[in-house]
C-alpha cells in the first residue's frame, strides 16, 4: 500500500504535480465549436464515452445549426439522430426541451451562471461545470464524473461517495487555480492507468502515495471491495 501524505491537501498537491507531468497536454476531448455544440456534447456524454460523442456529433453539428433546429425537430427524429448513443432517446429530449428554454427565456444564447443551466433540462451541476469552465470561462467547481469520482476515492482524497460531496470536498484541498484541469488529469490517469476493474498499479506514478494501491492494500477505497 502507499502510502499518502500527511494531509489531504498535500495528497491533492502531490497528485496535481505528478499527473501535470504525466499529462502535459491533458484538456477536453470533446469536439465543439461553440457554446451550444459544447452543452450538447456533454449531455451527450452522460454513461456514453467522449469518443462515441465525437462520433456522432460529426453529423449531428452539420445537420443542426442553431438552437432553432434542436427546438423544432421532432423529438423522434432527433432520437433516429443519436440512436448510436446510450439513452438516446432521453437525451433527444433533454436536448430539444433545452434549447426550447435557451430560446424562451435566454435570447437563444447558452446561459452563463450555474443556477441558469441546471434549470435546462438534463443539465445537472457535472454539465454545467463543463459548459462553464470550457464555454464562458468561468470556475466555479471542479467536474467530477466517473474518473475523477473513483481517483479521489483511491487516493484517499475523499470518503464521500455522491459526486456532489466529492466536489464539495476537493474543493477545500485542490488549489484554486488547478479546479479545471484536476478533471483532465484525472480523466487521462483513468484512462490510461487507474481503470475502474484493472488499474495497472504497477507502472503508476502515484502507486507510491496511493492507499488503494493493489500490489500491497488488500481493499479498492473506490468501490469499498477486495481487490
Amino acid at each position: 500500500m502507499g502510502t499518502p501524505r500527511e494531509t489531504r491537501r498535500e495528497q491533492a498537491e502531490e497528485v496535481v504535480d505528478r499527473l501535470e507531468t504525466e499529462y502535459p497536454d491533458s484538456t477536453i476531448s470533446l469536439r465543439y465549436a461553440n457554446r451550444l455544440e459544447l452543452l450538447i456534447a456533454v449531455i451527450l456524454s452522460a454513461q456514453c464515452t467522449d469518443e462515441r460523442v465525437n462520433e456522432e456529433t460529426k453529423h449531428l453539428f452539420e445537420q443542426y445549426d442553431g438552437p432553432e433546429d434542436y427546438a423544432n425537430v421532432p423529438e423522434d427524429e432527433l432520437a433516429e439522430d443519436l440512436n448510436s448513443i446510450t439513452y438516446y432517446n432521453s437525451k433527444a429530449g433533454y436536448i430539444k426541451n433545452s434549447c426550447e428554454t435557451i430560446l424562451e427565456e435566454h435570447d437563444g444564447e447558452v446561459p452563463d451562471t450555474m443556477d441558469e443551466l441546471t434549470a435546462l433540462s438534463g443539465v445537472g451541476r457535472k454539465t454545467a461545470n463543463v459548459v462553464l469552465q470550457h464555454g464562458h470561462d468561468v470556475v466555479e467547481g471542479i467536474v467530477v464524473d466517473t474518473h475523477v469520482q473513483r481517483l479521489s476515492r483511491r487516493l484517499g482524497l475523499t470518503e464521500e461517495e455522491r459526486p456532489e460531496s466529492i466536489e464539495e470536498e476537493l474543493m477545500e484541498i485542490v488549489p484554486e487555480g488547478y479546479w479545471q484541469q484536476f478533471t483532465h488529469l484525472c480523466i487521462d490517469h483513468g484512462r490510461a492507468t487507474c481503470m475502474a476493474r484493472n488499474p495497472d498499479c504497477h507502472d503508476c506514478v502515484l502507486a507510491d502515495i496511493c492507499p488503494s494501491e493493489k500490489g500491497d492494500s488488500e481493499i479498492d477505497l473506490a468501490s469499498g471491495d477486495p481487490w
